[in-house]
């Protein structure tokens, strides 16, 4: 009488023919919460439509997560001062910030909203169709600039969070602009290419030579390209600290992950930082570009 075979699943069958088994969602994305939509995760292409993690998308994953862990304390703040929030993401492309922090955080407070602010209306469209699949009443979307937003009646004249994730060039300018004159509580921006800097100091930069022995840290284009940048981030900071703004300086990822790493992080506290104003206008006059003095001019608390 032959041996009866015992019952075995596909685990089992794997494991003796010398295959792994399969990994679960779980052990793929380790940093999935309970009850965090699966489906939101397919509409956004990070996983595939049998449940597989895109590890094409795992490096903005990353990014994204990252990044929630920095907001999610500063939507739980003002939810517990003022009982509602309201997130506004500025450039928010497919809204991928937008639909995680709605998932990860909003979905579960019996108020509050994400804004997202994005200038291709077909990208709007998809957004506003994805957010009713899944239920996401208290989002909402708009095909506007950054500028235009500024004024526009579609948005409350309070908002609590401001996000930028890589907002291109002046773009990160005008979202620090409209967070202060919406009074926002908090900004968390992550510039990306800035090229506005690097233009008006090549324009300037035969009398510079003449001037300042500093002028030497943007002679070549690639060193003004980089310098423009960096210094361009210097002085929205200071923007933030002159408008009543504490501010942190940090990586959002390795830099590994992404060369366009840095995270602005800026907490409403009413005081505006001695000095910081007069600090912008010494570093633009030494750069011989006082003429940019507006886009970087503070706000009185």
């Amino acid at each position: 009488m032959p041996p009866l075979s015992p019952p075995y699943d596909d685990a089992m069958a794997n494991t003796r023919s010398g295959k792994a088994p399969a990994k679960t969602l779980q052990e793929q994305l380790p940093e999935l919460r309970p009850g965090q939509s699966v489906d939101l995760l397919k509409a956004l292409h990070i996983l595939t439509r049998d449940g597989k993690l895109n590890q094409d998308s795992r490096r903005k994953l990353k990014q994204v997560y990252h990044l929630v862990q920095f907001i999610e304390p500063l939507i739980a703040a003002q939810h517990k001062e003022r009982g509602a929030v309201t997130v506004v993401d500025h450039g928010a492309g497919k809204s991928y910030l937008g639909f995680i922090l709605y998932d990860l955080v909003l979905k579960a407070l019996d108020n509050g909203q994400v804004i997202g602010i994005e200038t291709r209306s077909e990208l709007v469209q998809s957004s506003q169709t994805l957010a009713l699949q899944l239920g996401f009443e208290r989002m909402a979307f708009h095909a506007l600039s950054v500028e235009q937003a500024m004024t526009s009646d579609a948005l409350p004249h309070k908002v609590d969070v401001v996000t930028a994730l890589h907002a291109c060039d002046t773009a990160t300018d005008d979202a620090i602009g409209f967070g202060l004159k919406h009074q926002a509580s908090a900004m968390v921006i992550v510039p990306c290419c800035q090229a506005e800097m690097a233009s008006v100091i090549r324009r300037q930069k035969a009398f510079n030579l003449s001037r300042t022995p500093l002028s030497e840290l943007w002679r070549h284009p690639l060193h003004a390209r980089e310098f423009g940048s960096q210094i361009t981030n210097v002085l929205r900071c200071l923007r933030l600290e002159a408008s009543g703004y504490q501010v942190t300086v940090t990586e959002l990822v390795g830099w590994e992950h992404s060369m366009k790493n840095e995270l602005i992080l800026a907490k409403r506290v009413g005081a505006p930082k001695a000095g910081a104003q007069q600090r912008i206008d010494d570093i633009l006059a030494e750069m011989g570009v006082p003429a940019m003095a507006s886009r970087f001019a503070g706000m009185a608390s």
